[in-house]
């Protein structure tokens, strides 16, 4: 006779997701003398894990259904794109190492959450911790991709605007392993950055300080278990309604032929951070399959995409080296709404020619990419085109913080979700101010521009930084979860990643989420001060 399964043990908290967000909730509850465990649906990668190239899809993008288990997902909407990372550090395997802290008055100011805090002198002492855990520095380096980045600054007039990035990497003796520079030893060894410039495929090296270097090692150290290739695909309270008696959380194993590995966790709190994306599918799932039932309907409004647009520019001379150093390594302000940053991928990043093709504006893309195929055929439709691409080229992402949302809601409920337009402006897959700066790169190298293909078919920008979709709100009403980040209608149940953020950042949102989230976790009490 089959024995019945024992019955799971009660964690105090579960993280679902292990990025930044997640990241730190999970330190920081252990230091408050909590037992966590981290469920992470992607594999946990060591360095050396890592693609070699960006052909190796099956370690670059994650796609479980069709066996490839990388760090990348590719999530295409209708009115956006999104690249989001996935694996045991979420978008630190992936992102570009670039950590700023916010400038625009855009961002806080927003009158989604002003009245709630003074945001600006509330988050400037949890960015500076986030910065010291992350290892942040300011690139060293002025190679070709800089110099063609100060040039494009002047020719718009904003020379003084061009500075060089903040970065989480270990910028010490290229190739050298060391004791822990960050920690006073009590960190992993770390190896000096080879200047591969391979940081957005997967740093090999262990220069990247990616969380598996810094919150989650510490986490470990206290205790912490993290669980991957674990998908969950429930959370329920236990008892009273409003979960104030726990929860359970029943997951799947990563990967569709391994569906029927259900493994179900009891926790007396709960922490999504599952990215904004994969957050806000859980809640609509939840409260669609009456597992949540009181969470609020606003769940999936104001979802932003950082209001970006992707270009680039290659050089027509195949002798012409653009790589730069690190992945991003300078950025430029044309407006106080408006920064771009320069983008490479070392020697192996041949694969992301395909994201490209001719330069298209306004209306009409369609026609204008065919037409400039149609003119320059030898260009675009030669088979060796990829070939040296990542050396010759330089990817451009422009963020602003002006506002504007999409929706994310079910066709139906449990069905797929879907973007819409409701509450404001819906982001542009076409920024002019993108297309002067890829011209002028154009001019400055003696190349030709390029547009993201999904922004000239389909009409569709790209993003690696969508947020919100339970933004923070003054109740239930405007937003899914309150001032601390706890969840409207829930006990002991917070969001602590990108999907809370109320605006546009207007910068790389990493530094931000981790800020945010250390704010957070400073409102839950210590374990003993729980005990009555």
């Amino acid at each position: 006779m089959k024995q019945p399964s024992p019955a799971p043990s009660i964690r105090d908290w579960i993280v679902v997701g292990s990025g930044f967000g997640g990241s730190v909730a999970a330190l920081r509850l252990a230091e408050k003398n909590y037992s966590v465990t981290v469920l992470e649906q992607g594999k946990r990668y060591r360095d050396e894990d890592f693609a070699e190239s960006a052909w190796r899809l099956g370690k670059v993008l994650w796609a479980p259904k069709a066996g490839l288990m990388g760090i990348m997902a590719l999530t295409p909407f209708r009115h956006v794109s999104v690249l989001s990372g996935v694996g045991v550090g979420g978008g630190s395997l992936v992102y570009g190492n670039t950590l700023y802290v916010p400038h625009s008055d855009d961002f806080y100011r927003h009158t989604q959450w002003a009245d709630l805090a003074d945001w600006r002198t509330v988050l400037a002492p949890h960015y500076a911790t986030a910065q010291k855990m992350l290892g942040v520095t300011t690139f060293d380096g002025d190679g070709p991709s800089e110099q063609m980045m100060r040039a494009i600054a002047a020719d718009l007039g904003v020379a003084d605007t061009y500075h060089s990035t903040e970065v989480g990497v270990y910028l010490g003796t290229p190739g050298v392993r060391v004791a822990d520079p960050y920690f006073d030893g009590a960190g992993p060894a770390r190896s000096g950055c080879t200047r591969c410039g391979q940081c957005m495929l997967g740093c090999r090296v262990g220069a990247k300080n990616t969380l598996e270097k810094n919150y989650l090692h510490f986490a470990e150290q206290r205790g912490v278990q993290i669980e991957p290739e674990r998908t969950v695909v429930d959370v329920r309270p236990v008892g009273a309604a409003d979960g104030s008696d726990g929860y359970v959380v029943t997951t799947e194993r990563s990967g569709s032929w391994l569906r029927r590995d259900r493994r179900v966790y009891r926790t007396r709190g709960i922490v999504f951070a599952a990215g904004a994306l994969g957050t806000n599918l859980l809640l609509r799932k939840c409260r669609d399959n009456g597992s949540l039932p009181r969470l609020s309907e606003r769940i999936g409004e104001l979802v932003r995409t950082n209001s970006e647009a992707i270009v680039a520019v290659t050089a027509k001379d195949r002798t012409v080296d653009l790589r730069a150093d690190l992945a991003i390594t300078s950025s430029v302000h044309p407006d106080e709404h408006t920064h771009f940053t320069n983008n490479t991928y070392g020697l192996r990043g041949d694969a992301m020619s395909l994201n490209f093709g001719p330069l298209t504006a306004g209306r009409g893309r369609r026609l204008q990419f065919a037409v400039a195929i149609l003119s320059a055929p030898l260009r675009w439709l030669n088979p060796l085109r990829a070939r040296g691409w990542s050396q010759h080229s330089v990817v451009f992402t422009v963020m602003q913080s002006l506002d504007s949302s999409l929706s994310l809601r079910p066709r139906r409920p449990g069905g797929r979700m879907e973007t819409h337009i409701s509450d404001g402006s819906a982001p542009s897959s076409y920024l002019p101010i993108a297309n002067r700066i890829a011209e002028l790169a154009a001019k400055h190298v003696s190349g030709y521009a390029q547009t993201s293909v999904l922004e000239s078919l389909i009409n569709t920008p790209t993003t690696a930084h969508i947020l919100g979709g339970a933004v923070i709100a003054d109740s239930a009403e405007h937003g899914v979860v309150d001032r601390h980040r706890r969840v409207f209608g829930y006990r002991n149940f917070l969001i602590t990643d990108g999907s809370t953020v109320p605006a546009n950042v207007g910068v790389n949102p990493s530094l931000t989420i981790a800020a945010m989230a250390e704010e957070a976790i400073t409102h839950v009490r210590t374990n003993e001060e729980q005990t009555p």
